[in-house]
C-alpha cells in the first residue's frame, strides 16, 4: 500500500508560481517512478509530469514543458512540482500518483495505469 498526500495548492495570479508537494508513505519510495496529473472542471484527468526512481530523468506534457519542473527528495519521501508562468488554463485539481511496482522510468503515464492516488490539491490561476 502507498499513501500519497498533496499540498501547496492555492490561488495565484497568472504569471505567478506555486510549488506542490506530495508526501508518500508505505512502499519504499525510492524504488519507483512518480507522476503528477491534473483534472480541470469538466475535463478528463491528464498527465502533467513524471520523474524516474532516482530523479535523474523527467518527462513532461507539452503544455507544461519549460514552465513546470518535477523533482523528488528520496530522503524525505516527497515529490515536488514547481509551477512557473502559470496560466488560467492550468487551473485544476493536481494529483500525484504512483505506478505499479517495477515502473522506474520517467515516461508518459496514463491515469488508468497508476496504482495509487492522492486526494489532490486545487490550483486556481486568476487572469
Amino acid at each position: 500500500q502507498v499513501q500519497l498526500v498533496e499540498s501547496g495548492g492555492g490561488l495565484v495570479q497568472a504569471g505567478g508560481s506555486l510549488r506542490l508537494s506530495c508526501a508518500a508513505s508505505g512502499r519504499t519510495f525510492s524504488s519507483y517512478a512518480m507522476g503528477w496529473f491534473r483534472q480541470a472542471p469538466g475535463k478528463e484527468r491528464e498527465f502533467v509530469a513524471a520523474i524516474s526512481w532516482t530523479g535523474g530523468s523527467t518527462y513532461y506534457a507539452g503544455s507544461v514543458k519549460g514552465r513546470f519542473t518535477i523533482s523528488r527528495d528520496n530522503t524525505k519521501n516527497t515529490v515536488y512540482l514547481q509551477m512557473n508562468s502559470l496560466k488560467s488554463e492550468d487551473t485544476a485539481v493536481y494529483y500525484c500518483a504512483a505506478p505499479p511496482r517495477g515502473v522506474i522510468a520517467a515516461m508518459q503515464m496514463h491515469p488508468q495505469d497508476m496504482d495509487y492516488w492522492g486526494k489532490g490539491t486545487l490550483v486556481t490561476v486568476s487572469s
